[in-house]
């Protein structure tokens, strides 16, 4: 498969979050993604087309499970007023997504989240899942390495065959960097996150992407998969598509910004917005 409708999706995200697009009375489909390291919303037209966004790095989620639940709330109400104050509207339901095998755990504290910010949730539906919304694979396997678990959905002729979830990501990533550096946790997820000191921590950061190559490589044994295609802030590491194809022997690759794909897929899986 080719990237091109998910990288235009994406920018056309990025260029809604700066400048948004109003028009009145038109109703909107959000979706509400609640990371470790990023909380975005999305807000798409009836055309599945992004008219406003917002993200904010954040701490409020740990290994996919919500640890500071007025302060999640707060973030998601904030960014909520925001995008009513710019398109001149109330967003009043909204998608939301949780990592694969978690709902037992923490659908609850998610939807509690989105609801007491103010939204009515209108569909709660797995990260790989809700990724493939955008990436609209038939055969194959989606990888959300977020920043505190990778996600895998393993997809048959459009069908959901498998998920699951295991706790390595971009806070296992980010550990490696600040005892590799003696930098303080902050400071190495901010090294980590600008492009221009990837080539540079390929190298160090090796070990962690094998690790979560070989949590790939048990999910997808038994299942013919013919390539693997990475989401997720994690993954906008340059050069972790080579490892992980060189240590699962599967075709890997990514769009040009992973970040954001799934809290897009999150907005298109939003099927009955009111506004």
């Amino acid at each position: 498969m080719d990237f091109k409708y998910c990288d235009k999706l994406i920018k056309d995200f990025l260029q809604v979050v700066e400048k948004p697009i109003f028009a009145k009375g038109a109703r909107y489909y959000t979706g509400v993604d609640l990371g470790t390291a990023c909380v975005v919303i999305c807000v798409l037209n009836e055309a599945g087309e992004p008219v406003a966004g917002a993200y904010r790095y954040a701490d409020v989620v740990r290994d996919g499970m919500v640890v500071d639940y007025m302060g999640a709330v707060q973030i998601v109400r904030e960014m909520k007023q925001e995008l009513e104050e710019k398109l001149d509207t109330e967003l009043l339901s909204a998608a939301a997504a949780i990592p694969p095998g978690t709902d037992l755990l923490d659908s609850g504290a998610i939807k509690n989240v989105v609801e007491s910010a103010g939204f009515e949730i209108d569909r709660i539906l797995d990260e790989p899942t809700a990724a493939n919304e955008v990436l609209k694979i038939r055969n194959g396997a989606i990888v959300d390495i977020g920043g505190g678990t990778t996600g895998i959905s393993i997809i048959k002729d459009g069908e959901v065959l498998h998920v699951s979830d295991e706790p390595t990501g971009g806070t296992h990533f980010s550990l490696v960097v600040s005892g590799a550096y003696k930098l303080p946790y902050d400071e190495a997820e901010l090294f980590k996150r600008e492009y221009k000191n990837h080539k540079e921590l390929i190298g160090v950061l090796k070990p962690v992407i094998e690790k979560v190559a070989s949590i790939i490589s048990r999910h997808i044994a038994g299942h013919e998969v013919q390539e693997i295609l990475l989401v997720g802030g994690t993954a906008c590491l340059s050069g972790i598509e080579t490892i992980i194809t060189e240590r699962t022997g599967v075709f890997t690759h990514k769009p040009e910004n992973p970040m954001f794909v799934t809290p897009l897929g999150i907005a298109l899986s939003c099927k009955n917005s009111k506004v």
